[in-house]
């Protein structure tokens, strides 16, 4: 794995202290030994500094967390993605929307 794939990956971590988030130039790789890295991480904000120990597997498929069943899961599995257009609409309705949920989501 590149070094810095991994940076930008702890980059995205808060501080525990302050909770900023860490600069990949305050992020030094220490070791690494195949999915095992240890990296020196000190925030640019408060001064806190620690050591990171971080296993990363390459391969490996994240585990799905999902509150979807399994017939939800077939069925929006091969559906297309959020195309422009449905960001435009989505907009234009906001736009002029009086926040009157149950009127939107009445049956009629």
């Amino acid at each position: 794995m590149d070094e810095t794939l991994i940076k930008r990956m702890i980059a995205s971590i808060k501080c525990g202290s302050c909770g900023q988030n860490y600069h990949e130039d305050h992020i030094e790789v220490v070791e690494h030994n195949d999915e095992l890295w240890f990296l020196k991480v000190s925030c640019s904000s408060c001064h806190v500094r620690c050591l990171v120990a971080a296993i990363i597997r390459e391969n490996a498929k994240p585990e799905v967390i999902t509150d979807l069943t399994e017939e939800e899961m077939e069925k929006f599995k091969n559906l297309d993605g959020v195309r422009d257009e449905d960001l435009l609409a989505m907009h234009d309705f906001l736009k002029d929307f009086d926040g009157d949920f149950p009127r939107v989501f009445r049956q009629e």
